[in-house]
């Protein structure tokens, strides 16, 4: 077996599991999970009619590189949202369908990273597993860059030494970020840009979550946005990774995309070609569908704006918390307990299921980000959410 496999720790959710199973929940109360970041709102309608209607398509072997009107659709999508103009990306050499940005984010690690090199991967802390999974099976060191209230939730690059900027071959930046929703402002991601040009890494910028914000007429930026607006139309060191999952909340359709630096995306596509990973066509008509529709999103988001302004005017006064700057979580600081102890104790008094932030970030010098901080995934309905919300007032309160 490959020995970097006992580096990895146990997924976070099984964390949860262990701590629940410890304590019994009340069965007078339906179970409320708040926990795992799953779009519950209804997926498109048409979006499953194109599915429906191109089932046949199972009897064809896809090629890994998509079909053209796939990336045609996604580089479509991408200029417009991120005025990278009508020549922005080029789908031929740009784009790659992918099957979620999970498998694509582990995927890239491997590629990217030369093992002959004592690689350094940098993180920010908190921060989505495939990261540290990613980095690790790569053979990669990590260095944590803890985001807490100092910082406004992003990581401070500052604290990166010269040595270590040079011994990095690639950096993780997710923006808006999982799970404070902070969003990296557009000089901030010109200023990695910069860096990357100096020291040779490359950036990938994990925007997962950039289409559920709350201000229409303000979206949050993104990495091939900076790109552009410093005139770099070859997006070079600078890879974007997308998804259907929270965007039209379709996480069953598997169905993502990467896209940017064409001299990595080749590489990137040799790879895939190997790992067996192509997307079926049935599901890429589909996901052409949904990168073509935007009413679709406009409610989704609408539905979220919905729900956090319920749930945070029955919270605040108890909690510290605020309105993330977009997504669908709530990073709530917890009162007087660790968010362990709080996580198990809502459990057993409130059958809610929350994730301690400490199961999502690591131990550095400086501490643990998560320690003492809850993340609450308001993907449950409306009605579900304002039940939680409530119940987790009256736990509190009774502190």
């Amino acid at each position: 077996m490959n020995t970097d496999l006992d580096k990895l720790q146990p997924y976070p959710f099984e964390k949860v599991k262990a701590l629940k199973d410890a304590v019994n929940a009340p069965k007078d109360r339906e179970h409320i999970a708040l926990s795992v970041g799953e779009p519950k709102h209804a997926p498109p309608k048409f979006v499953i009619e194109t599915l429906s209607q191109n089932l046949d398509k199972m009897a064809n072997y896809p090629s890994t590189k998509g079909l053209p009107e796939l990336r045609q659709a996604i580089a479509q999508w991408t200029n417009r949202r991120f005025s990278l103009g009508d020549d922005g990306l080029d789908p031929e050499t740009q784009v790659l369908p992918v099957n979620g940005t999970r498998e694509a984010l582990f995927a890239i690690t491997q590629a990217l990273i030369d093992r002959s090199k004592a690689p350094l991967v940098i993180s920010p802390n908190p921060f989505y597993q495939i990261y540290e999974g990613a980095a690790l099976l790569a053979g990669a060191e990590l260095l944590f860059l803890n985001c807490d209230n100092n910082n406004g939730f992003l990581p401070d690059f500052d604290k990166v030494s010269e040595q270590q900027w040079q011994q990095c071959q690639l950096l993780f930046i997710c923006t808006p970020g999982n799970p404070t929703g902070a969003v990296a402002s557009l000089e901030q991601l010109k200023s990695l840009i910069r860096l990357a040009d100096k020291h040779d890494f490359v950036i990938v910028s994990d925007e997962c979550y950039s289409e559920l914000y709350f201000d229409e007429t303000n979206p949050p930026p993104g990495l091939l946005q900076a790109c552009a607006e410093m005139g770099r139309q070859d997006y070079s060191r600078c890879l974007i990774f997308h998804s259907l999952s929270k965007r039209s909340n379709l996480p069953g359709l598997r169905s993502g995309f990467v896209a940017g630096d064409a001299e990595i995306m080749k590489q990137f596509l040799l790879y895939r070609t190997y790992h067996g990973c192509a997307m079926p066509i049935t599901s890429q008509l589909a996901s052409i569908a949904a990168w073509q529709d935007e009413t679709h999103v406009e409610a989704n988001r609408a539905l979220y704006r919905q729900k956090f302004d319920a749930v945070l005017a029955i919270l605040e006064g108890s909690l510290l918390v605020q309105k993330p700057e977009a997504g669908f979580y709530l990073w709530i600081r917890s009162p007087e307990l660790t968010d362990t102890e709080f996580a198990q104790r809502l459990f057993a008094q409130e059958n809610i299921t929350v994730l301690p932030g400490s199961f999502i970030a690591r131990d550095t010098a400086e501490g643990n980000p998560g320690h003492h901080y809850l993340r609450l995934a308001l993907v449950a309905p409306l009605e579900q959410c304002i039940e939680a919300a409530e119940r987790i007032k009256r736990f509190v309160d009774s502190l």
